[in-house]
């Protein structure tokens, strides 16, 4: 398995027009299905399972999770079983995500969402290592501080890439950026773009990520997320949205989803625009894959599937 991820320069002319020099570090090229921050966040949590001699693997996440689609493979490759307990009703059991996973030998738990809610309790994560002892729990999206040491070894090979200013990445759960927080070591500015609307708690995502950093990085002021991008919420996006990423995709031949790496491209583009960048800057953008996701997009027929490239689906069982 590739170790590192190439880092491709991407011209525009916004770019050229506001003297910006943009790079972006290709982490969905590090695996054609366990692409992107999930390897990353995955890696040392595997080798923890085996030193511990564990033979499963339990996590959590929703019916069309990237954490859980790359998971499941990653699991099979290693020669582990998994279980994945999915927020939802049984019959997502057959969408695009889930079907590859269970191909993979993946073992669904179907909770509703109040049992869901529990998965970050320490009396639930008691009860569930319990009833499966021989089992390593890793949280909903991979993100804990096994992960943080995968994600920060994105910044070691970005030093020895190129000379940059700003890193800007997608946030979701948090764990990409505290890992990046912990590896950049205040070098240079880290700006997240929040994908889901954080409500009445604006700090809501800051505070996940705070919480997950070692003390030792909780000093760093470096960065910051920024929440006006979320496009309606987590999931939620508009035509006018996709219609616009797919130009992109077009003028590059790099894949975008609309979800995590589409919405950082959108703020990214619309933050020049606004002249949030100085002129002669150096930017690098993360492409934290999920390109998987676009199955279950078209599946709902929330794109039009002829506008994108699709990943296959899985055999039939």
């Amino acid at each position: 398995m590739t170790l590192h991820s190439p880092l491709q320069s991407i011209y525009h002319p916004l770019f050229k027009h506001h003297q910006l020099t943009v790079s972006i570090k290709r982490d969905d090229l590090l695996h054609p299905i366990i692409s992107g921050n999930k390897w990353r966040k995955l890696k040392y949590n595997l080798i923890s399972v085996k030193k511990l001699n564990k033979t499963s693997v339990i996590s959590f996440g929703g019916a069309y999770s990237n954490h859980i689609h790359a998971l499941a493979f990653a699991c099979y490759q290693q020669g582990l079983n998994s279980i994945g307990i999915i927020r939802g009703e049984p019959e997502y059991s057959n969408n695009f995500t889930l079907t590859w996973a269970q191909h993979w030998g993946m073992k669904l738990i179907f909770v509703d969402r109040h049992t869901y809610k529990k998965r970050q309790q320490l009396e639930y994560l008691q009860q569930l290592q319990q009833q499966y002892p021989d089992s390593f729990i890793v949280p909903e999206g991979g993100s804990n501080e096994l992960a943080l040491l995968g994600v920060a070894q994105i910044c070691h090979e970005l030093d020895n890439q190129i000379d940059y200013h700003t890193l800007i990445l997608p946030v979701g759960s948090g764990g990409t950026l505290a890992g990046l927080i912990t590896g950049d070591k205040g070098q240079h500015d880290l700006l997240g773009i929040g994908v889901l609307k954080q409500g009445m708690n604006k700090d809501y995502l800051a505070n996940e990520v705070n919480a997950l950093l070692p003390k030792t990085a909780r000093y760093f002021g470096n960065w910051q997320i920024n929440g006006d991008f979320h496009r309606g919420g987590y999931g939620k996006f508009s035509a006018q949205d996709c219609t616009r990423i797919i130009e992109f995709i077009q003028q590059t031949n790099i894949p975008f989803e609309p979800i995590y790496s589409g919405k950082m491209l959108l703020a990214f583009l619309d933050l020049i625009e606004q002249g949030y960048f100085n002129a002669g800057e150096k930017i690098v953008l993360l492409h934290t894959g999920g390109i998987q996701g676009l199955g279950g997009l078209a599946e709902r027929k929330l794109i039009k599937a002829c506008q994108w490239c699709l990943p296959s689906a899985a055999p039939v069982r």
